[in-house]
């Protein structure tokens, strides 16, 4: 009736059956995950598209011109003037070039600590005082 060979190969096209159709599943998920981030996508490009939009909108300078006259009592808006703008040797230098600390101003501070205060003992050019 049935012989061994018979039976092998049954057994060989059920696991070559169950084979394909967990990898058909698969790729059935995995296409159904890249279409959700398709869509995510797409409507993260319409967001930003809607934003720029919004904000072509928002910097009319007709609008921006208008507004500066409706508020211009609240705000005190004025142009600014070319001599306002700073020139690059008036900025304050990088952190990178500012002089090392007085070492006799670390061991005020060093004191400081050890004492018990939680200030500096060291005064700045601050408003607050």
């Amino acid at each position: 009736m049935f012989r061994t060979l018979d039976v092998v190969m049954i057994a060989v096209m059920t696991a070559a059956a169950t084979v394909t159709y967990s990898i058909k599943h698969q790729a059935e998920n995995k296409r159904e995950e890249v279409r959700k981030l398709d869509a995510e996508i797409k409507l993260e490009e319409d967001t930003i598209d809607l934003l720029k939009a919004d904000w072509a909108l928002l910097t009319q300078p007709n609008r921006l011109t208008r507004l500066v006259k409706t508020f211009e009592a609240d705000l005190k808006l004025v142009p600014t003037e070319s001599t306002q703008l700073a020139q690059p040797n008036e900025l304050p230098m990088p952190t990178a070039e500012l002089p090392a600390l007085e070492p006799e101003k670390d061991d005020k501070v060093a004191k400081s600590n050890k004492n018990g205060s939680a200030t500096d003992t060291i005064q700045t050019g601050s408003v607050a005082r």
